[in-house]
């Protein structure tokens, strides 16, 4: 054990070590003790034996593959210019590593052929491979045949299988490229894998998306700088749809186009509503593990900008929250309505959410404001206990708390019914960032003023911009826990001062407030089909060790000189 935290010591990984152990083992689960013995070597970590050092072991070697196989930019974009060489190589990877308009991802297709399942593998990667899997492993060809036999040895681990399933991927990828993307090469770049090997027909049909829809996309990427001379012209720059390309929507492709958004009245999507379902149930989930118990209260912070990307996923999670359910047309996929999702079939509490909305989500989505306010509604008037509708459990608390303050009964009814808060009407921002810059705060109380200052305007079916500060600053103070999500790993929460803002400024005011620091958590669905929701240290050092202190990335930045390095 003191070998093993050495080794974990020289790597500067102790830091990461809560975020490395996943607790949950199945049949027991393991508390972290950071109290340190004699010889300096963690109490936990010491008295670990047999089955408990074993999976510490996996922990940490699934949290090293997770960072090995975290997507990250290779420098900055220059207009009008296709990466080449290794990077084209890592751009086309990137765009078929989930499914892409009912063909399957790479990576599944590869681990089909070789009779895997890639969701077993993902879901826990310092797993150790069984006899059968590793098995399967010995179908791929890792390029060299002499090294065959060795890769079947190498390949211990869930997150071994991963790294050489991708490694299959970019050969496969490089060849094609070798041969200008022709679709007559499909069969030679597929030969990696080995006649061993099952059904290829998934594999070569994503390659054949590659060579027929992917590259020709991307072969008009000199179009951006052409259509920007056109705009600066007066003249017309065709138009194309908006979303986040490595998100398995390489239908927005090519760049360069003057990009429409969506039809608001059709938010949150059928789509958006499973995302948003599963980053509720995760956040759920992670919480009950952590206290035993469901939050009362969510804060969540809401960009117009990740709702155009993802047809609506936070509304989704806010609706799973509350316990409503969308109802669309099914003539144009609109929403007509919303529906009460029974209490035994929801099987938990109605969770109370606090939404703070941007300046755009409030001038781009008028009809989410509603839609949202509608359901604090619905869910506030039904005829549920209170332990199970905490959303009826604070209104009628808090229309108590307001009439005893000397408030008349119709701003008693609203103030306990605002959910919805952001800046007043023509104000953008959330007022964090100026303390900062000019060094004007003292502690946290100081940013919470600003924050509750700044965004304490309700938004309703009836009310615009309502200066609602003190109930923003009540609805806070009992706020467990404050979340955020990202859904791509285009940027990342280093990437922008609006998550130390929005977030931040949502943690430091909660903390403010009731005394207590709230749990924080970054809901992770860059892939839909594999929703995480972390705390936000275990995000901020993911971030921090895949991509910041990434040499890789450092080198890609060098490359672009001042703009590099103020990136």
């Amino acid at each position: 054990q003191r070998q093993i935290w050495q080794k974990i010591i020289e790597a500067n990984l102790d830091a990461d070590l809560k975020a490395m152990v996943r607790q949950d083992h199945g049949d027991h689960t393991h508390e972290w003790d950071d109290e340190l013995i004699e010889d300096g070597t963690p109490a936990t970590l010491s008295e670990m034996r047999g089955k408990d050092f074993a999976h510490l072991l996996e922990d940490i070697d699934g949290y090293l593959c997770e960072l090995t196989g975290a997507q990250i930019r290779g420098g900055l974009h220059t207009l009008g210019q296709l990466p080449a060489g290794a990077q084209l190589t890592d751009l086309l990877f990137s765009l078929c590593r989930l499914p892409n308009l009912g063909v399957l991802s790479l990576r599944e297709a590869v681990a089909q052929a070789c009779g895997l399942t890639l969701a077993t593998l993902l879901e826990t990667p310092g797993r150790r491979l069984t006899s059968e899997e590793q098995q399967h492993l010995a179908c791929l060809n890792t390029l060299h045949k002499d090294e065959q036999s060795t890769a079947a040895k190498v390949c211990a681990s869930a997150s071994d299988a991963i790294e050489l399933l991708e490694k299959c991927c970019h050969h496969m990828l490089t060849v094609l490229q070798e041969h200008d993307f022709s679709t007559s090469a499909i069969v030679q770049a597929s030969a990696v894998l080995s006649t061993a090997a099952g059904n290829l027909s998934g594999v070569h049909d994503v390659l054949s998306f590659v060579c027929t829809q992917i590259m020709p996309r991307l072969m008009q990427t000199g179009d951006e700088i052409r259509h920007i001379v056109r705009a600066l012209d007066g003249q017309y720059v065709p138009a194309g749809p908006s979303g986040s390309p490595t998100r398995g929507m390489v239908h927005v492709l090519p760049t360069g186009r003057n990009f429409y958004t969506l039809d608001p009245r059709a938010l949150p999507s059928q789509s958006a509503w499973e995302v948003g379902t599963q980053l509720a149930q995760a956040l759920l989930d992670r919480h009950l593990h952590e206290t035993g118990r469901y939050p009362e209260s969510v804060g969540l912070s809401i960009w117009g900008t990740s709702a155009l990307r993802t047809q609506g996923d936070d509304i989704a999670q806010v609706f799973a929250l509350l316990g409503v359910r969308p109802q669309w047309q099914q003539e144009n996929r609109r929403l007509r309505g919303l529906e009460v999702i029974p209490l035994h079939e929801l099987g938990r509490p109605r969770i109370d959410v606090i939404c703070r909305i941007s300046g755009f989500f409030r001038d781009a989505f008028p009809h989410l404001i509603h839609l949202l306010d509608e359901a604090v509604h619905m869910v506030a008037a039904l005829d549920e206990p209170a332990e199970k509708n905490y959303v009826r459990r604070h209104v009628e608390a808090d229309i108590t708390r307001y009439t005893e303050e000397g408030h008349d009964a119709t701003t008693c009814h609203d103030y306990a019914h605002y959910r919805l808060f952001s800046s007043k009407p023509g104000a953008y921002g959330a007022g964090i960032l100026p303390l900062i810059d000019e060094r004007n705060w003292q502690d946290t109380a100081d940013f919470a003023e600003a924050y509750v200052n700044w965004g304490g305007y309700a938004y309703t079916r009836s009310a615009f911009g309502v200066d609602a500060r003190p109930a923003f600053r009540h609805a806070l103070s009992r706020v467990t826990v404050a979340a955020k999500n990202q859904d791509n790993r285009e940027h990342d929460l280093f990437d922008s001062d609006d998550y130390l803002q929005f977030h931040g400024g949502m943690i430091a005011t909660i903390r403010a407030l009731s005394g207590k620091a709230p749990r924080r958590y970054i809901g992770d669905s860059a892939d839909p089909e594999h929703i995480r929701v972390r705390d936000l240290k275990e995000e901020s050092l993911r971030v921090f060790r895949s991509r910041v202190i990434n040499p890789k990335w450092l080198a890609a930045m060098r490359q672009h000189g001042y703009k590099g390095g103020l990136e």
